[in-house]
């Protein structure tokens, strides 16, 4: 009885200390989300009171201000083509070396692993120079191709340990059954990587969609601005339109939010079948 008491007060316990963590962490979005909704006089007398009067025109001017539909459109397009190469190229080239553990696959497993601890900023000079040589500046194109180019690394680390619990004899048999290579990958291996994939897709949808410093450097059209590149434009040298800035940041992290919510079960699942398989 006693051990049953101590074990019911140490869940509670655990709970409410859970619970405690979460508010912590929820105070930003407080915040953020009241703020939005306050003129700017208000914002600056008092950020953590509640509103005395909704200000909701504060969205209407931010998304014509920033042209939302078309920097929503850029972030998407971005996005999703990103995450789309992304995950094809960095699965194929993860089982490649995998099952064909040649010294090259191995030394280029392994420059990929150091790549991933190399700071942006490091590169970033040099990237310039190499995305304005090959004319891919102000282009949306341009711009997935270096994303594929950071976020390379990263991915095809996941898949690689992923493709290592995929059991071989499940390969041998398609190859039996008159499968080609490019068959038992797309038909048998392919769709084993599932919990993987969106692992990957949701890891580098928050890091690209949130990202500001590369398509800063690479997008500098108006018409091609993302969504954080859009939200900087309320920043200036003298003047910080804080009424307007927060309602387009509430605008660019809601379809990002919703999207993290509706897939958020599958990151442990991936990412614990990707690490302990190494």
């Amino acid at each position: 009885m006693e051990t049953s008491k101590r074990y019911r007060f140490g869940t509670w316990a655990t709970e409410m200390v859970m619970i405690l963590v979460a508010l912590l962490f929820l105070v930003p979005f407080y915040f953020l989300f009241v703020n939005s909704v306050k003129s700017f006089g208000d914002l600056l007398t008092d950020s953590a009171a509640w509103p005395q009067t909704f200000v909701w025109s504060n969205y209407a001017r931010a998304w014509s201000i920033t042209r939302f539909p078309e920097a929503l459109w850029n972030s998407l397009v971005v996005t999703v083509v990103s995450n789309l190469l992304l995950v094809l190229i960095s699965s194929m080239a993860a089982y490649r070396m995998v099952r064909r553990p040649t010294r090259y696959n191995r030394v280029l497993f392994s420059l990929f692993v150091a790549a991933m601890v190399i700071p942006f900023q490091s590169v970033m000079i040099p990237l310039v120079k190499v995305v304005s040589t090959l004319d891919l500046m102000n282009s949306i194109s341009g711009l997935v191709i270096c994303y594929l180019g950071f976020g390379a690394p990263m991915s095809i680390f996941l898949f690689h340990g992923f493709v290592k619990g995929v059991p071989v004899e499940v390969e041998e048999a398609a190859t039996v059954d008159g499968c080609t290579p490019y068959g038992v990958f797309f038909r048998v291996v392919y769709p084993l990587m599932l919990p993987m994939m969106v692992t990957v897709i949701i890891l580098n949808t928050l890091w690209i969609w949130n990202d500001y410093l590369l398509p800063s450097l690479v997008l500098q059209k108006a018409e091609l601005r993302t969504i954080p590149i859009a939200t900087y434009a309320f920043f200036g040298q003298y003047t910080k339109q804080w009424d307007l800035a927060l309602p387009a940041l509430v605008l660019g992290i809601l379809p990002v939010i919703v999207f993290f919510l509706a897939m958020q079960k599958y990151i442990i699942q991936g990412i614990m079948a990707g690490s302990v398989k190494g």
